[in-house]
């Protein structure tokens, strides 16, 4: 038979390892949550992170970017108002040359203009030249006027005004030009 005490000792056990088990398995949820909530923290630490990390990066490449731009265009409103001395200067030697001014001051003025050219070319100044004949090309020509002129096809150019100048791949001023309005 057995004994009362005994059932009563073994049901004692049998509840206090049950109360065990519930805390045993209570704490295991609870290290459970906090470790999915510290993996949670973690990815949103790292995310966060290489957003920082990609960020720097574009600010670097935009900095970056914005040097090579002020170091390649920075000097265009220079450049932009040397563009008068370069004109007054082609202009002087071509009165210069037609009025068969004396050889030291047509050669003065030629040395002036091609030094100038050269101080254009280093620093990434071309100019843009276009001849009676050429097509107009609204990218690098401004069309002073329009005339009819016979012999000459819509769209040429009938007059240079002015030489135009790129600044590297940028536009600084278009050739100004006059054009053709007259078909055939």
């Amino acid at each position: 038979m057995a004994d009362p005490k005994n059932d009563e000792f073994l049901d004692d056990i049998e509840a206090a390892e049950a109360e065990a088990y519930a805390e045993d398995e209570a704490e295991i949820d609870d290290a459970a949550l906090e470790l999915d909530s510290l993996r949670a923290e973690r990815d949103d630490f790292k995310d966060r992170y290489m957003r920082a990390l990609a960020d720097a990066d574009n600010a670097r490449k935009r900095a970056d970017k914005d040097r090579r731009e002020a170091q390649q265009y920075g000097g265009s409103k220079l450049a932009r108002d040397l563009l008068p001395v370069y004109d007054n200067l082609h202009r002087a030697l071509g009165v210069a040359k037609e009025e068969n001014a004396a050889a030291p001051l047509v050669e003065g003025i030629e040395l002036t203009l091609r030094e100038l050219v050269n101080v254009f070319s280093k620093h990434g100044m071309t100019t843009i030249s276009p001849q009676v004949g050429d097509k107009f090309d609204p990218q690098h020509h401004e069309a002073m006027f329009e005339a009819p002129v016979p012999g000459t096809k819509a769209g040429e150019i009938i007059q240079v005004s002015a030489e135009g100048f790129m600044l590297y791949d940028r536009l600084l001023r278009p050739a100004q030009v006059g054009v053709s309005s007259m078909q055939g």
